[in-house]
């Protein structure tokens, strides 16, 4: 039978993948290579689960190939997928937008289809766009950093609970965690402090992939609620393993987290969102970089003296171009991960939060609490003003990070 030229396209696409595994099935041992993301299996299958579908894709510039093409260019030359709509989270589906925004509605240059914005939208908004795009399958595919705050992970959660009120369902695609996925860290939200950086009690760190989050929000939290969903894991991937070592290619998943160095610290020195200090925004190494006029060497010397694991603080200057003291010279610390497996993000934000409230006199929160959301409750923020150290604001999380954890393992797809 002759292909036609979307077909053939088609094919080149799912070339190179592993051999074709049906969706949900828990990947095996890890191969010889590279890991083999749910795109890629989902591929290789001829694209089995979305046969006779009109199927509309979630997704940003994380959405590619191993050969760093783009999964809607894919998908759309290929006949055997009926794709109908494209949907963008916060900075939109080509990635243009910085943080709290997203590129609106319009139609994609390079396919004709029609791109819907999700960012801001929940519940019957959500699923109204859904209906009018007129989908029958969500595919969710957006690489994730690890972090509870990371908007992505909730995008899949809005667009979960949407999907099931409009009848529709859920394939989710599986990406590497960039960081690694042996254990979760850092405070569980407390649900009078959700917000769209944290919909549910999640650790902060939370050490899942995506898959496997779609399936702790469906088994527990969504209940009856949760749309029919299916998950395609990877192959190849285990839980101790970084980005560096997966063999696929790094694509920035937002404007300020441009290398899977940031997405290793992001967890903890996003914090300082919460507070007067600026977190690298405006600078080439957001988020290893943290500081505020004012800031001298003694915030450095009492950082290195806590002793974290993992990590080295450096005595740094810089002058971000946007974002908190844009055009103003900073001092402040630049963070220097020498063990990555010793290395805990979490511990070593509140080291940070901790010792600049004691070195430095202009230390203050963001007047909307905004820390509060971060780091889901008001326990941290409270704590730190009280003088507490690293460990005792730790151990104030331990329970709840305990109980999380348990839940967790339920739903873990890999060794």
């Amino acid at each position: 039978m002759a292909l036609s030229r979307r077909g053939l396209m088609g094919l080149a696409g799912a070339a190179g993948a592993a051999g074709a595994v049906g969706a949900g099935t828990p990947a095996g041992p890890r191969p010889s290579g590279r890991v083999r993301t749910g795109f890629e299996r989902l591929a290789a299958g001829g694209y089995a689960e979305l046969a006779g579908r009109r199927v509309g894709v979630v997704t940003n510039p994380t959405g590619i190939t191993a050969d760093a093409r783009h999964l809607v260019d894919v998908m759309h030359a290929d006949a055997r997928v009926d794709l109908v709509a494209v949907f963008g989270p916060e900075h939109g589906f080509r990635g243009t937008a910085q943080a709290g925004g997203s590129e609106g509605a319009a139609r994609d240059p390079a396919t004709g289809l029609p791109v819907y914005d999700t960012y801001g939208r929940s519940g019957r908004r959500l699923a109204d766009l859904f209906t009018a795009a007129g989908i029958d399958t969500l595919v969710f595919d957006v690489q994730d950093v690890g972090a509870r705050f990371y908007t992505y992970v909730w995008t899949l959660y809005d667009c979960m609970r949407a999907a099931a009120t409009a009848g529709k369902e859920v394939v989710v695609l599986d990406r590497p965690n960039p960081v690694g996925g042996l254990r979760a860290a850092g405070p569980v939200l407390e649900r009078p402090y959700a917000s769209f950086v944290g919909r549910e009690p999640i650790a902060l760190a939370h050490g899942m992939t995506v898959a496997e989050l779609a399936r702790l929000f469906h088994g527990e939290f969504l209940g009856g609620a949760g749309p029919r969903l299916r998950t395609v894991p990877m192959t190849g991937w285990r839980r101790g393993s970084f980005f560096g070592e997966t063999g696929l290619p790094w694509v920035p998943p937002s404007p300020n987290v441009p290398t899977p160095d940031t997405a290793l610290v992001y967890a903890g020195t996003c914090l300082f969102e919460g507070t007067n200090l600026s977190e690298g925004r405006g600078t080439t190494t957001p988020f290893e970089l943290v500081g505020a006029e004012g800031v001298d060497r003694r915030w450095a010397e009492a950082a290195n003296g806590l002793g974290l694991a993992g990590v080295w603080f450096r005595e740094a200057w810089f002058t971000p171009a946007s974002s908190k003291h844009a055009g103003r010279v900073c001092g402040g610390i630049r963070l220097v991960v020498h063990d990555r497996e010793a290395f805990d993000p979490v511990r070593a934000g509140i080291g940070l939060l901790v010792t600049a409230r004691r070195a430095w006199s202009g230390f203050g929160w963001r007047a909307d609490r905004w820390i509060d959301r971060l780091t889901g409750s008001d326990r941290v923020r409270t704590l730190v003003d009280a003088g507490a150290g690293v460990e005792e604001v730790a151990g104030d999380w331990a329970a709840g990070l305990a109980r999380f954890a348990a839940v967790r393992e339920e739903y873990l797809l890999y060794p």
